[in-house]
Parts: structure tokens; C-alpha cells; sequence
């Protein structure tokens, strides 16, 4: 199968978090057309489990409007090309305040890649310490709370958790063994 080619981009928005380009595009079979990518840097999301338990967190999300649980995650926007361990390291500390003696890379993905460059790596932490979170100003209502396993399958099974990162995390911790008999 033939390759869709850029023959022009142009910058259409960008802010601190993400760039907006518009590429016109020709198709294999000639066709000419748009099409709109959405750049943005990747990030981690991070299953701090411990005991049978799940470190999730919960703020309002502007753009569905309301709150959601999901697993810790974020980019450095700031620094997008920070290893991926040390990103991790970094966004379980500053949403949790944990610290995590073991963070095992388990995988890669990417969020939406119809329309979007960004990927995400996926983390297990593992060895917890608890120490105080250094909360962004974008994070100011963020709390985290422990969730039991089987709770958390539970919200998942019942729609309560929406985000698809975590979902998508938490599938790969099961059928990777790392949820036990779950």
C-alpha cells in the first residue's frame, strides 16, 4: 500500500501545550485533500500499585466537564524530551507525592494517532514511599486517593472511569500477569 504524501503544512495554532498544523496531502491514487494533525509532546501514565492497591487521581476536566479517576500521567510540555523514566519518576511525585523505589517501562502507545502525533509510555511503580506533591497551577483541585484493585475493575466495568489511557493501562497490567488473579 501506497504512502499519503505532504505536499505543503502550515502552522494553523499553537500554545505552551500543543501545535495545530494543516497538511495538504495527496492520497495513493492521486486524490489531493487536508489534513489537520494536532502535535503534542508524549507522555506517562503510571500504575503505582502496592499491596493489591491503585494510586488513582481525580480533577476537573474542562474540556468534558466534570471529574474523572485515572492513573497518574502527564507530559513536560517544558521539557518534551526528557527520558521517559525520568518523566515518570517526575509526574507520580508531583501528583502523588510518591516516590517509587522500582518504575518498570511495560509498553508504548499511541493516544489517538487518527489525528494526533502523541504517545504515551506506560510505567509500574512499585516500592512506594510517600512524600509531599508538587502540584502545577493546572492541578490545583487534583487529588489522589488508593484504590483497591478490584474496585478499580469494578469503576472500569461500570463506565465510572473514563479515561482511556488508564483503562488502556490497566488491560495491559492484566494480561501482562501483573494484576495477579484479578
Amino acid at each position: 500500500m501506497g504512502k499519503i504524501r505532504q505536499l505543503s503544512s502550515r502552522e494553523v495554532y499553537k500554545n505552551y501545550w500543543m501545535r495545530v498544523r494543516e497538511d495538504d496531502i495527496e492520497r495513493p491514487s492521486g486524490a489531493k485533500g487536508i489534513y489537520g494533525v494536532v502535535e503534542k509532546p508524549d507522555f506517562a501514565v503510571i500504575a503505582a500499585i502496592e499491596d493489591g492497591y491503585i494510586y488513582l487521581v481525580q480533577q476537573y476536566r474542562y474540556t468534558v466537564g466534570g471529574r474523572y479517576w485515572e492513573m497518574p500521567q502527564g507530559a513536560w510540555e517544558q521539557n518534551p524530551d526528557a527520558p521517559a523514566k525520568e518523566l515518570a519518576a517526575g509526574e507520580l511525585k508531583e501528583e502523588t507525592g510518591l516516590t517509587a523505589e522500582h518504575l518498570t517501562h511495560l509498553g508504548y502507545q499511541y493516544l489517538a494517532y487518527g489525528f494526533c502525533t502523541q504517545g504515551y509510555h506506560i510505567f509500574l511503580a512499585q516500592g512506594l514511599t510517600s512524600g509531599d506533591r508538587q502540584l502545577d497551577a493546572e492541578e490545583e483541585d487534583l487529588i489522589a486517593e488508593r484504590f483497591a484493585l478490584s474496585e478499580v475493575k469494578r469503576m472500569i466495568l461500570a463506565g465510572e472511569i473514563k479515561d482511556a489511557t488508564t483503562v488502556n493501562a490497566f488491560g495491559w497490567l492484566q494480561l501482562t500477569g501483573h494484576l495477579g488473579n484479578l
